[in-house]
């Protein structure tokens, strides 16, 4: 791969600093490398690939005179909805981890390993990384939905803490230590909380309504039916999903399995007599994704369920959009 320059947005945060690990891991192909945040962290050093760097604030003019291709944006919506066009109209493609242009009709919404042929629509410059949830069910879904065709799907997920950030974490760290908690509505140690980001007039959050409308737009198929309950559960990191799918087609279970086991980034881990299956606490600091009770669902025609299993935080994130990146250097559009 030729060597581009790269810029991250968002440097100091959760996501960011996991970029930096992922992009040394990866030995992500960079020539020089910018790094951007807030005023509040701007000034800070960080360290990425055995040099220091200082970080800095990002502003209207801040990718001026840096030849910038790449840049891979996690500072939020509004950070997002501000400096991405200002990024691409410098001719830099943006990357974005954000929910702002993800549904944007101009803007590809991709997983490397499902829609990869995506990278070819950039329209604005941008191209949106999916959501976690999302990201992670995709990826074994895609052979099951070219081989037989996905009718109706129903997730229901356990995300951990640190799909919130930061103060996820701390709410749980503190809920465990016995002190009230300050982020979440209530106290998420030793508890569940049907509720992930803000309720819609529809009564569906506004996460569950990401998982709808992404998985639609991902596979380009709104014939699709698509329906989610997302919980936060008290877990640090990773996020676990059970996915219940009907297919168009008849199909044999052992097929189905092959099909999984076979999928780009995906691990099996499926025998029940032995009580293997996939656990948040093997997943966390993973790229791949984690899938195992495949078994019929009996209750419908053509229908399975799956448990799927990743790090939020690299796969459901920063891995991802490292991934996305990759593929723009290797389709020569940087």
């Amino acid at each position: 791969m030729k060597k581009v320059n790269v810029a991250v947005v968002g440097a100091t945060g959760m996501v960011g600093r996991t970029f930096l690990k992922v992009l040394e891991e990866r030995q992500f192909p960079i020539e020089n490398v910018y790094f951007f945040s807030s005023k509040k962290s701007a000034g800070s050093t960080i360290t990425f690939a055995g040099k220091n760097y200082v970080v800095e604030e990002l502003t209207e003019t801040a990718f001026d005179g840096k030849n910038i291709q790449i840049a891979l944006f996690s500072a939020g919506g509004a950070t997002s909805e501000k400096f991405a066009p200002i990024a691409a109209s410098k001719g830099i493609i943006v990357v974005d981890n954000s929910a702002q242009w993800r549904m944007d009709p101009d803007v590809p919404l991709i997983v490397p390993e499902v829609n990869p042929e995506a990278i070819k629509e950039i329209k604005k410059g941008i191209i949106a990384n999916p959501n976690c949830s999302t990201i992670q069910a995709m990826v074994p879904l895609k052979p099951l939905y070219e081989k037989y065709g996905l009718k109706r799907i129903v997730f229901s997920t356990y995300q951990a803490v640190s799909g919130s950030g930061v103060r996820g974490v701390k709410d749980l760290e503190d809920g465990i230590a016995g002190k009230p908690n300050q982020f979440y509505p209530h106290p998420i140690a030793f508890n569940c909380l049907p509720h992930i980001d803000v309720f819609m007039d529809n009564g569906y959050t506004k996460e569950e309504m990401k998982m709808i409308n992404e998985t639609k737009k991902i596979f380009n198929d709104d014939s699709i039916k698509v329906t989610a309950t997302t919980v936060r559960v008290p877990v640090r990191g990773a996020h676990s999903e059970s996915i219940n799918v009907e297919f168009n087609k008849p199909f044999e279970l052992e097929d189905v399995v092959e099909a999984i086991k076979n999928t780009e980034g995906v691990v099996l881990v499926d025998n029940p007599a032995k009580d293997e299956y996939p656990l948040a606490v093997d997943a966390e600091g993973h790229d791949e994704v984690f899938v195992g009770r495949i078994r019929r669902d009996f209750s419908v025609d053509n229908g399975i369920n799956l448990w799927v299993v990743a790090d939020n935080i690299r796969k459901g994130a920063a891995t991802n959009a490292v991934q996305i990146a990759e593929l723009l250097v290797k389709n020569d559009l940087v």
